[in-house]
C-alpha cells in the first residue's frame, strides 16, 4: 500500500504570536534580545517533542505492518492447507468407493506375490554379495602380488644398473692384460674339456641308471601286485554302501589288519638293481613311481569290478610337486609329526586353495613314505629306487588293510569309488601325481583332469615296459647330445690353441698387466649376467602378476555390476511391495481414512476463517497506525515552521540598533529565509502601549510545492509586522 500526502501550510503570523515577543516602540534593545532567545528555546523544544511523537508513531506503524504480513502468511498457509485437505478428502472418498472385499482380497494377494518376489531378489543380492566378496579377496591378493612383483622388478633393475656400472669401472681399470688372458684361456680350455667330459660321463651313468630302472621296474611291476580275497571285496562293498559300525567291524575282521599288511609287504620283490640312489623329484623317477602306483591301483579296481581306470601324466606329477612344496614344505607342515600321532594332518586349507587355483577337484592320500618309526622318532631312510617303490607299495597296501579307526576306511574309498571320492563329486577322469615332502612322507594327489586344466594331456603309457623303454631312450638321447657337445668343444679347442700360438708374440709385451684387474672384469661380467637373469625372471613374474591383477579387476568389476543390478531389482521390488501394502492398508482402513480426511478438511476450513479474521483486524490496526503517523509528521513540520519564523524575527530584531527602533519609521530591510525574499516593514509607532495580537490563517492550497504568499504588514501601535512565505513538505512514503 503506497500512500503520499502533501500538506501545504500558509502562515501569516504576528510577531508577538509567532515568537512570544512583545515589542514596544520605546523598549530597550537588550530587553528585546532576551525575549526572542527565550522564544527560540520554546519552539525548538516543541520540534523535539513532536519528532519523538513521529518516532513512536513510526514504530507503531512498523509493528502493525509486521502483524499484517504475518497474518497474510497465515492466511496463505491456511488456504494451502484447505486445498491439500480437499485433495486428500477427494482421494479418501474415491478410495472408499473401491474398498470392496473383492478389491481388498485382490490387493492382499498381490502383496503376498510381491513379497515372494522381494524375498527372491533379496536372496539374489545376498548371493551376489558373496560372489563380490570372494572376487574382492582374489583381487586384493592379486594386487598384493603385483605390488610385490613390481618391487622385485625395481630391485632387479637397480641391481642390473649397479652391475653395469661395476663392469664399466672394472673394464676401465683393465688396460691390456693379454698375457693373463692367455693363461686364463688355457685354463678355460682345460676346464671346458673336463666339463664336457663330465657331462658325457654323467649321461652315460644316466643311461646305465635308466637301463636299471627299465629292467627293475618291469620286473617289480609284473610281480608286485596286491590281490584281494572275495570275502574282503564283499565286506568292503557292504561297508562303502552302508558304513555302519557292524559293517566296519566285519570289514576289519576280514582285512586281518596289520598282520595282513606285513604279509603283503614281505611279498615285495627286492632286487639289487633297485639300490641306485635317485632324487624323488626327478621327472624320470616321478614317472616311474606314478606309473607303478597307478598300475597297482588299477589292478585293485579291476578285482573290485570297476572298468574305469586311473591315469598318470607329467603335468599331474608337476602339480603334485608344486602343491607339496607350497603347502607342506614352505609352510613347515608336518603331516605325521615325529611320532606318527603328533602331526598336523592334511593341509585342508591348502587343498581348497590349490583346487581353486587349478579349477578342479582334488583328493589327497598320504603315507609314511621314506620314513621308518624308530624309538618314537622319524628318521629319513636312504633314498634309493628300492626305497621309493617299496614306500609306494607299502602305502597302498596299508590303505587297504590297515585303515580302520579314525580314518574310517577313507583311503580305501578314494581307491574304489567311481565318479566321486570321499563324497565329493567331479572325479570322472582321475589322474594321480606322486610327490615326497621334505620330511620324507609320500603324497598321492588325485586330480580330476579336464580340457581346461589339461592335467591329462600327454599321459604316460601305463605299459611298464614301454614307459621304462621311454626312460632309456631319453637317457640315450642325452648321452648322444653330450658326446656331440664334447666333439664340438674338442674341435673349438684345437682352433683356440692355434689362435693362442699366433698371438703369443703380441702378448709377450703385456705380461706385466695386472691379473687382478682382469679378474675384476670377469667377476663384474658374471655379476652383470646374474643381475640380468634375475631381472628377466622378475620381469616375467611381474608381467604374470599384472595379467592376473587385470583379470581379477575385470572379474571384480563384472560381479560388482551384477550386484548393483541385483540391488536395483531388489529396490524396485521393495518399492512395488510398499506400494501394494499401502494400497491394502488404504482399502482396509477406507472408513477411518475418510473420516480423518473429512475432519482434517473441516479443521483446515475453520483455520482459514480464523486466519482471515486475524488479517482483517491487523489491516484495521495498520490503517490506524498509518493515520497516527501522518498526523505526527504534520505536527513536527508545523513545529519546524514556527521555529524557523522565530529565528527570522530574532535575526530581524538583532539587525537594527536601539536608535533605529525608536524612530518614527524605518527603512525596509531585505532578509532571505530558505531562499525567499522577506521584506519587513517598520510602521510608525505611537507612544501608547502596543496591542498584542497576531493574525494567522491558511491561504488556499494551489498544488504548487513552492507557492509564495504576498507580503503583509502587521499594523498596530508599537508592533512590528512581517510577512512569511509559503512552506510545504512531503510526508514520508508509506509502503505496504
Amino acid at each position: 500500500m503506497n500512500k503520499k500526502k502533501m500538506i501545504r501550510l500558509t502562515a501569516l503570523v504576528g510577531v508577538a504570536t509567532a515568537t512570544g515577543v512583545v515589542a514596544e516602540a520605546n523598549q530597550a534593545h537588550a530587553a528585546t534580545t532576551t525575549t526572542t532567545e527565550t522564544t527560540n528555546q520554546t519552539t525548538n523544544a516543541s520540534v523535539e517533542s513532536t519528532q519523538a511523537a513521529v518516532d513512536a508513531a513510526q514504530s507503531a506503524f512498523d509493528t502493525a505492518q509486521t502483524s499484517v504480513d504475518n497474518a497474510q502468511a497465515n492466511v496463505t498457509s491456511a488456504s494451502n492447507n484447505v486445498t491439500s485437505a480437499s485433495a486428500t478428502l477427494s482421494s479418501a472418498i474415491a478410495n472408499k468407493e473401491v474398498a470392496t472385499s473383492e478389491n481388498i482380497a485382490s490387493a492382499t494377494s498381490a502383496v503376498s506375490s510381491q513379497a515372494v518376489v522381494v524375498a527372491s531378489a533379496s536372496q539374489a543380492v545376498s548371493e551376489q554379495a558373496g560372489v563380490v566378496s570372494a572376487a574382492a579377496s582374489v583381487q586384493a591378493s592379486a594386487q598384493a602380488e603385483a605390488t610385490s612383483a613390481s618391487a622385485s622388478l625395481s630391485s632387479a633393475s637397480a641391481n642390473v644398473a649397479s652391475a653395469t656400472s661395476a663392469l664399466s669401472a672394472a673394464e676401465a681399470a683393465l688396460t691390456s692384460d693379454q698375457s693373463t688372458a692367455a693363461n686364463n684361456l688355457s685354463a678355460a680350455e682345460s676346464a671346458a674339456v673336463s666339463s664336457d667330459q663330465a657331462a658325457v660321463d654323467n649321461a652315460q651313468a644316466a643311461v646305465a641308471s635308466a637301463q636299471a630302472i627299465v629292467d627293475a621296474v618291469a620286473e617289480v611291476q609284473s610281480s608286485d601286485v596286491i590281490n584281494m580275497s572275495a570275502a574282503y571285496i564283499t565286506a568292503l562293498k557292504n561297508y562303502l554302501a552302508n558304513p555302519s559300525s557292524a559293517n566296519a567291524a566285519a570289514l576289519q575282521e576280514v582285512a586281518k589288519g596289520a598282520d595282513y599288511v606285513k604279509e603283503l609287504q614281505q611279498k615285495f620283490k627286492s632286487d639289487a638293481s633297485l639300490d641306485v640312489v635317485v632324487d624323488p623329484s626327478d621327472p624320470t623317477v616321478q614317472e616311474a613311481l606314478s606309473v607303478y602306483a597307478v598300475n597297482l591301483i588299477n589292478h585293485l579296481r579291476n578285482q573290485y569290478g570297476l572298468t574305469t581306470a586311473f591315469g598318470a601324466s607329467a603335468k599331474a606329477n608337476v602339480a603334485a610337486l608344486d602343491f607339496v612344496k607350497n603347502y607342506y614344505d614352505d609352510e613347515n607342515w608336518n603331516i605325521f609329526g615325529t611320532t606318527g600321532s603328533d602331526g598336523q594332518g592334511h593341509n585342508k586349507n591348502g587343498l581348497n586353495a590349490y583346487a581353486d587355483q587349478l579349477g578342479t577337484s582334488i583328493a589327497e592320500d598320504a603315507g609314511s613314505g621314506l620314513t621308518t618309526w624308530v624309538n618314537g622318532k622319524a628318521t629319513m631312510a636312504t633314498t634309493t629306487l628300492h626305497n621309493l617303490l617299496y614306500a609306494v607299495y607299502s602305502d597302498i597296501a596299508t590303505m587297504l588293510f590297515d585303515d580302520g579307526g579314525t580314518n574310517n576306511w577313507s583311503h580305501a574309498q578314494s581307491i574304489f569309488e567311481d565318479g566321486t571320492i570321499l563324497g565329493t563329486d567331479g572325479f570322472n577322469n582321475v589322474y594321480l601325481g606322486v610327490a615326497f615332502d621334505k620330511y620324507g612322507y609320500a603324497h598321492y594327489e588325485l586330480y580330476n583332469a579336464t580340457e581346461g586344466n589339461q592335467l591329462g594331456n600327454n599321459a604316460y603309457s601305463l605299459d611298464v615296459q614301454t614307459a621304462a623303454q621311454t626312460l632309456l631312450t631319453n637317457a640315450q638321447a642325452t648321452l648322444a647330445s653330450a658326446k656331440a657337445s664334447l666333439q664340438r668343444m674338442t674341435t673349438n679347442l684345437m682352433v683356440a690353441k692355434a689362435a693362442v700360438v699366433a698371438a703369443q708374440d703380441q702378448l709377450a709385451a703385456l705380461e706385466n698387466s695386472s691379473a687382478s684387474d682382469s679378474a675384476a672384469v670377469t667377476a663384474a661380467r658374471t655379476q652383470l649376467e646374474s643381475a640380468k637373469t634375475s631381472y628377466q625372471t622378475a620381469l616375467a613374474t611381474y608381467q604374470q602378476k599384472e595379467a592376473a591383477l587385470e583379470k581379477a579387476n575385470d572379474e571384480l568389476a563384472n560381479v560388482q555390476a551384477s550386484l548393483e543390478a541385483a540391488q536395483a531389482t531388489l529396490a524396485t521390488a521393495k518399492a512395488k511391495l510398499a506400494e501394494l501394502e499401502e494400497t491394502v492398508a488404504n482399502l482396509t482402513n477406507a472408513d477411518q481414512l475418510l473420516a480423518a480426511a473429512q475432519a482434517a478438511y473441516e479443521q483446515a476450513v475453520a483455520n482459514l476463517t480464523v486466519a482471515t479474521g486475524n488479517l482483517e483486524a491487523a489491516q484495521v490496526d495498520l490503517a490506524k497506525a498509518e493515520a497516527q503517523l501522518a498526523l505526527a509528521e504534520e505536527a513536527v513540520e508545523q513545529a519546524k515552521a514556527r521555529a524557523e519564523i522565530a529565528t527570522q524575527v530574532d535575526q530581524q530584531l538583532n539587525g537594527s540598533n536601539a536608535n533605529d527602533r525608536q524612530s518614527a519609521g524605518q527603512d525596509a530591510t531585505s532578509l532571505k529565509t530558505n531562499g525567499r525574499a522577506l521584506t519587513a516593514m517598520v510602521a510608525t509607532a505611537s507612544a501608547a502601549n502596543p496591542k498584542r495580537g497576531a493574525d494567522q490563517g491558511r491561504l488556499p492550497q494551489t498544488g504548487a510545492d513552492n507557492q509564495e504568499a504576498s507580503a503583509m504588514a502587521l499594523v498596530g501601535l508599537g508592533m512590528l509586522g512581517m510577512a512569511t512565505g509559503l512552506y510545504g513538505y512531503k510526508k514520508k512514503k508509506l509502503t505496504k
